[in-house]
């Protein structure tokens, strides 16, 4: 089974307020990949751990049907509730057994998720419900990849999300290992002969202070953190945006600032 981290209607919230949706960069990454296999148009894309929706909003615009599926009711719950196309469709269930025919679907994606499966019984699903010809893709941005900036103080605001990062990082789950490794162990086990990894997607993801602090907020380590010592956790936030603010010169959270990320991308044909 997946390891399930985002069940509580709180943490869903949060996730659904600041957790952002595929850059431009990466969506390009992917759609270039699609059109290269003459996997658009489409009939189906499933979105498999797809959170609140963000990244299945993306595929909504490029496919006839699209259906997100989540473990976390909370998360579906929250999809839900946000404003969609009418092609967009949620459902409850685990990524290692999806509820569709074999050979039934055209794309399967997973935005950010992916490390959280059972990797082989995930795989072993995806070589099921993808028609012949059919492509995934998998994805996953890396904090090592974060860089903030604004005017002539980035380097500064960027070594204050990362002191504040390595303190949130002592209590990841052993799964985010999949990530720091640029998810090559996923990548070893997809299933299909054609396929490639892409390490160097850069994407500026539009946000204000407030944003890059929900950020944190929303991630499964703090989370932990957030349990074991809610009030270190809580100062922890608090003094890293007074620290951001301060450097920067400002006052207001809804300052804007970039924040960069690096993607890693997996694409494959089945």
């Amino acid at each position: 089974m997946a390891t399930q981290m985002f069940e509580g209607r709180g943490h869903a919230a949060v996730y659904q307020k600041y957790r952002f949706a595929p850059g431009k960069e990466l969506q390009q990454t992917i759609l270039s990949y699609l059109q290269e296999k003459k996997a658009i148009p489409a009939e189906l894309a499933v979105d498999v751990g797809c959170g609140s929706g963000q990244g299945t909003h993306f595929l909504g615009q490029h496919f006839k049907k699209v259906v997100g599926t989540d473990i976390s009711e909370a998360q579906i719950q929250e999809a839900k509730d946000t404003p969609c196309m009418p092609n967009i469709s949620y459902l409850v269930c685990p990524a290692e057994e999806l509820p569709f025919p074999e050979g039934s679907v055209d794309v399967l994606t997973s935005f950010t998720a992916a490390h959280w499966f059972h990797t082989r019984r995930f795989m072993r699903e995806a070589q099921r419900v993808l028609r012949p010809g059919g492509c995934v893709a998998i994805s996953t941005y890396t904090m090592e990849g974060v860089s903030l900036r604004h005017g002539d103080c980035s380097q500064k605001l960027t070594e204050i999300f990362r002191e504040c990062w390595d303190k949130i990082l002592e209590y990841s789950h052993n799964r985010i290992k999949c990530v720091l490794d640029d998810y090559k162990e996923i990548f070893e086990a997809l299933p299909f002969p054609d396929k490639k990894r892409v390490t160097d997607i850069y994407d500026q993801i539009p946000m204000t202070v407030e944003g890059v602090i929900g950020y944190m907020e929303s991630t499964s380590p703090y989370q932990t953190f957030k349990e074991k010592d809610p009030k270190a956790a809580t100062s922890l936030l608090q003094e890293t945006e007074k620290r951001m603010l301060e450097t920067m010169g400002v006052s207001s959270r809804e300052t804007p600032v970039e924040f960069w990320v690096r993607h890693v991308c997996l694409l494959g044909c089945k």
